[in-house]
Order: structure tokens, then C-alpha cells, then sequence
């Protein structure tokens, strides 16, 4: 896997996004272009139980293929935050990843970040590189 690289203001935005939803876990997408993460895009949590669980709009997933299949940035992969649990993925995260290649950002209100790329074996930590603010940068 080439070096993932994510700017400081999509950061900014998934930790935002986890104070926003307490107590409940907040969800979103992760876009860009070649390993590079440079936008987040919340998503409502329509899991049953939002305060134990995530389940990512079904609409802003398909509209966010939908982009990415008109030549605009490329699903990365998907964040949510642990309300009160640790930046890693859960039991419950093993069970519902797809283990499809994707990036999966797990946070905290607190602003702590887990990165795992969901394999065939499972989650592999990964430590992307930090870098300032927008698209341009």
C-alpha cells in the first residue's frame, strides 16, 4: 500500500463530527485521490442502536460512488468515533468490515485517532502522515 497522507483538516473534521454526535457514534467518508485523504463527508448513523453501533447513511455511500464514478474524488474509506471506547475497531468493527482494502479512521471525542486499513486478515494499523489544511496544500 502506497503512504497514506491525510490533511489536518479533515482531522480537525472527524473529531468535530465525534463531539457533535455524544453520546451516540458519529459516522462519515473518507474521500481523496492516491492514498491521499483530504476530505470527510458526515454521514447520519442510521445503526439501530447509534450509541453502540455505526452504520453510514446507505444514500451518502452510493452518492459518494456515484461522484467517484464521474471522475470526483475516490472513496477512501470510512471513519466513526467510540464515544467512550478506545481509537481501535471493536468486536463489532471485525464483524462488519468488509475487509475490502478500505481505510477505517476510528476516533475519539478527545481528538484520538486510529487508522486501520480492513484487509483480508483483518485491521492493519497504519500511521498516515499529517499534513496542513485543504485540497491545495
Amino acid at each position: 500500500m502506497p503512504y497514506l497522507i491525510v490533511t489536518r483538516t479533515v482531522v480537525d473534521a472527524m473529531t468535530a463530527a465525534a463531539r457533535r454526535a455524544m453520546p451516540e457514534e458519529a459516522c462519515g467518508l473518507l474521500l481523496g485521490k492516491d492514498w491521499r485523504i483530504d476530505s470527510y463527508v458526515a454521514a447520519a448513523n442510521v445503526a439501530a442502536d447509534p450509541l453502540r453501533h455505526f452504520e453510514v447513511d446507505p444514500a451518502r455511500l452510493l452518492a459518494a460512488y456515484r461522484t467517484q464514478r464521474e471522475g470526483g474524488p475516490v472513496l477512501i474509506g470510512y471513519y466513526h468515533s467510540h464515544p467512550a471506547g478506545p481509537p481501535r475497531p471493536s468486536a463489532t468493527d471485525a464483524t462488519q468490515a468488509a475487509r475490502d482494502g478500505k481505510v477505517w479512521a476510528i476516533g475519539t471525542p478527545q481528538g484520538e485517532i486510529g487508522w486501520f486499513i480492513s484487509g483480508p486478515a483483518g485491521f492493519a494499523p497504519v500511521t498516515p502522515r499529517l499534513v496542513p489544511g485543504s485540497p491545495e496544500n
